[in-house]
């Protein structure tokens, strides 16, 4: 079982991001960074490989990373795309962040606080 869950939406935009990048066959890696107003960051990239420390799940045939370092911060998490009139973007629901910014962007987790910056 995965310690996080992508959305069909999601996993079709990462998918197509990733097409478009000539990157058919690439990994969504999904990281926790420092930083941030509250702590900790999302971090979402593509990578054309496994690392040594990551989880490979499989979501709508898009294969994602998380490393196993991150799996305690992300376990439970859902990431959904929506597209609005505005435009379109990824919204994270994290069962494990107990606070987040203004913005939205930074969060921490009871038992993993980050290095807040400045705002």
């Amino acid at each position: 079982m995965s310690a996080i869950n992508l959305t069909e939406a999601a996993a079709y935009e990462v998918k197509d991001m990733l097409k478009r990048n000539e990157m058919e066959d690439g990994y969504l890696k999904l990281k926790v960074n420092g930083g941030g107003c509250t702590g900790l960051t999302y971090g979402m990239s593509a990578e054309e490989a496994p690392g040594e420390n990551d989880e490979v799940s499989e979501f709508y045939g898009l294969k994602v990373l998380v490393d196993k370092d991150d799996i305690p911060v992300l376990n439970g998490m859902t990431i959904d795309f929506k597209q609005s009139l505005m435009g379109g973007g990824f919204q994270i629901d994290n069962p494990n962040a107990i606070a987040s910014c203004g913005c939205g962007s930074s969060f921490r987790t009871a038992k993993v606080a980050g290095t807040p910056e400045d705002c």
